[in-house]
């Protein structure tokens, strides 16, 4: 008897490991679809972009810029006067993922400077990757990649096709 309470409580450890360590790799932050269409492309999951043209920074979950205004953070949903001219779809953003990104700015501004002035980072709104196209703006946005995974039926409209059309156009 004492080795088969032995055995079980043995094998209900190994299954609770098994299954703790399973649900380790879970844990998977995407959030293309939130990321604006003059955001960076090779990113699955963005917080912050800093803008070194502008000294900013783009909060993406909330789609707010966030810049120094008389000493002070000012969060808002759109860039701060002096810059509102300003070519988001041109200029480089740095993708961030630590919080409150812009509590480093001091650090960031020296670091990033380099990148001021240039213009060669492809954006979302010119990539042809259909993981893309679930980003509002997108030429192709709703057509093909990932949104086929959100009628079901493995991309296929409901009814599997079989509807009452001749075909004869």
């Amino acid at each position: 008897m004492k080795k088969m309470i032995l055995a079980l409580s043995l094998f209900l450890s190994v299954a609770g490991f098994t299954n703790a360590k399973a649900q380790v790799g879970v844990n998977v932050n995407i959030n293309i679809g939130a990321q604006p269409v003059w955001g960076p492309i090779g990113y699955d999951y963005v917080d912050y972009y800093y803008l070194p043209d502008i000294e900013t920074y783009y909060y993406v979950p909330t789609h707010q810029f966030i810049y120094l205004s008389g000493g002070r953070w000012v969060f808002a949903y759109s860039l701060p006067p002096a810059y509102r001219g300003y070519d988001l779809y041109n200029g480089y953003k740095v993708v961030i993922n630590q919080p409150r990104a812009y509590q480093y700015y001091s650090t960031d501004k020296v670091r990033y400077g380099r990148y001021r002035d240039n213009h060669s980072q492809m954006i979302i709104r010119g990539s042809n990757n259909p993981k893309y196209y679930v980003v509002k703006g997108h030429p192709k946005y709703n057509r093909g990649g990932n949104s086929y995974k959100a009628r079901g039926n493995n991309g296929r409209m409901k009814g599997g096709g079989k509807g009452k059309g001749k075909g004869r156009g």
